[in-house]
């Protein structure tokens, strides 16, 4: 132990001990506090140049008594604060979830976890939350069963709830009103409620809040849940035998993601779920022949929902087995080249200008030629009018003027709802969904825990661990 002298602007620390058995660091710590200056930012000088963190005393030869100059500044004196700490715990609930960052999990209520995760994801859509809201100031049309309407009620009262609490909730009266609408969820083993397909339970709130946030007396254009989740397919059904080739169009909530040994990643996948075949009666052939369908999106939504097929039917064992073969999916997806012409034409004007936009952030030149042909482009686009497009702009803000946000068929990644099991009837189901302010949250029924961004990549599969069986994205659009 020596003792030394150190100078500092104006001032002189007299006595001021070294342990020597103690890398310097010590020592500029003790400086810190007789100085305020954080070690970082001390220099001080010895033999040789500038004390290191990690010197060695013997080597510096500091003796008892030498007097040391130290520069660098110190930080601001924090002032009292005006008021007093208020911890997360006293404030309103209200504020305690905006505190947190997240909104409250859900109590499993015997094998419900299927039921929990998938309102969680779907908790997730502000839009789907906003046209609950307004379903409760327009009420219930006579085209609406009481059950659906039931069960539509059930869904606001229980989002409004999430929204408010950080304390987990418990999902009685949605479960109650649920199983009265599709009794299938409320099937008992040995007296248990038995655990259900995820992907059905989904399907089916879907299907009845479709139904019920459609507006009375009015077309299918105001469908608030076809506009943010029903994909429009185009299909051409051929036969090779005899020919014949039609045409159809239809909506669906969801594109299915074919699982083979050929299939690696979610976009092959993809494109062997938009292929399949069909047996049917042939007018030329006078029997049944088989047709392949071949589809392309034809209108997007404003949320991509993609299925993983990982069950099928095993008559040995009698129950929905699954296919445990890793397919990776991206955190940004463009369905581009699975869309038809028509929408390919309109996709281009706003996928130039996001690509313009995203050039700019990173100081690249935009070609003056493109700007002008996408603007003429974007002309034409809008007299055609766009697909199912929604939502706030998420590149640049709207002025006056401007049209609706375009769709670009490029899409982020904001829930995946994950199985860990070997049946769909059995095993565990969770929620992990990106929060507004960009964090992941994994949602394991009354149990939220934040999460990085690698831990949502990992659920692709290959083994016993959670893996992705739905899949949900949300559109990156402009305003033109």
């Amino acid at each position: 132990m020596i003792t030394v002298s150190v100078k500092w602007q104006k001032e002189l620390f007299k006595d001021v001990e070294i342990d020597t058995s103690q890398p310097p660091y010590v020592f500029k710590v003790q400086l810190f506090d007789l100085t305020g200056v954080p070690p970082e930012r001390q220099k001080i000088m010895v033999k040789g140049g500038l004390l290191k963190d990690d010197a060695d005393w013997e080597r510096l030869g500091v003796k008892e008594g030498q007097k040391l100059m130290m520069m660098g500044t110190a930080d601001e004196i924090v002032k009292t604060p005006e008021k007093g700490t208020v911890f997360v715990e006293d404030l309103p609930e209200e504020e305690q979830v905006a505190a947190v960052g997240h909104t409250a999990g859900l109590f499993n209520l015997g094998n419900t976890c299927y039921m929990n995760s998938t309102l969680q994801c779907l908790h997730s859509v502000p839009e789907l939350k906003s046209a609950l809201i307004d379903y409760s100031h327009s009420g219930r049309n006579n085209d609406v069963d009481q059950s659906s309407h039931m069960l539509t009620v059930a869904t606001r009262d229980l989002f409004s709830e999430l929204d408010k609490s950080v304390k987990p909730v418990a999902p009685m009266q949605f479960w109650m009103v649920l199983r009265k609408k599709y009794p299938q969820f409320g099937q008992l083993h040995n007296g248990v409620f038995m655990q259900q397909d995820a992907e059905e339970c989904w399907t089916q709130i879907l299907y009845t809040l479709s139904q019920s946030l459609r507006s009375p007396g009015s077309s299918e254009n105001t469908d608030a849940v076809k506009a943010l989740f029903g994909v429009e397919l185009k299909s051409r059904i051929y036969c090779q035998e005899s020919n014949e080739e039609s045409s159809e169009t239809e909506s669906v909530y969801s594109l299915k993601c074919h699982i083979s040994q050929e299939v690696n990643h979610l976009h092959e996948g993809l494109k062997h779920g938009l292929k399949s075949e069909l047996e049917k009666a042939s007018a030329a052939l006078g029997r049944s022949a088989v047709y392949l369908k071949e589809s392309r999106i034809n209108a997007l939504p404003r949320y991509l929902t993609v299925q993983f097929v990982r069950f099928f039917w095993k008559r040995e064992s009698n129950q929905k087995a699954k296919i445990l073969r890793k397919v990776d999916y991206p955190l940004e997806l463009d369905v581009y080249d699975l869309c038809s012409d028509d929408l390919k034409k309109k996709l281009e004007a706003p996928r130039q200008f996001l690509r313009d936009e995203e050039g700019k952030k990173l100081g690249l030149k935009v070609n003056e030629k493109s700007s002008v042909r996408k603007e003429s482009d974007v002309k034409m686009s809008d007299a055609e009018g766009s697909s199912n497009g929604g939502g706030e702009p998420s590149v640049a803000p709207m002025e006056e003027g401007e049209k609706e946000p375009q769709m670009t068929g490029v899409y982020d990644l904001v829930a995946v709802l994950t199985h860990k099991g070997r049946s769909a009837d059995s095993g565990h189901y969770v929620g992990w969904v990106k929060q507004e302010n960009g964090k992941w949250i994994e949602f394991d029924d009354d149990n939220p825990k934040p999460k990085i961004q690698d831990d949502i990549t990992r659920l692709s599969g290959g083994g016993d661990w959670h893996m992705a069986y739905i899949i949900m994205y949300k559109a990156r659009v402009v305003s033109l």
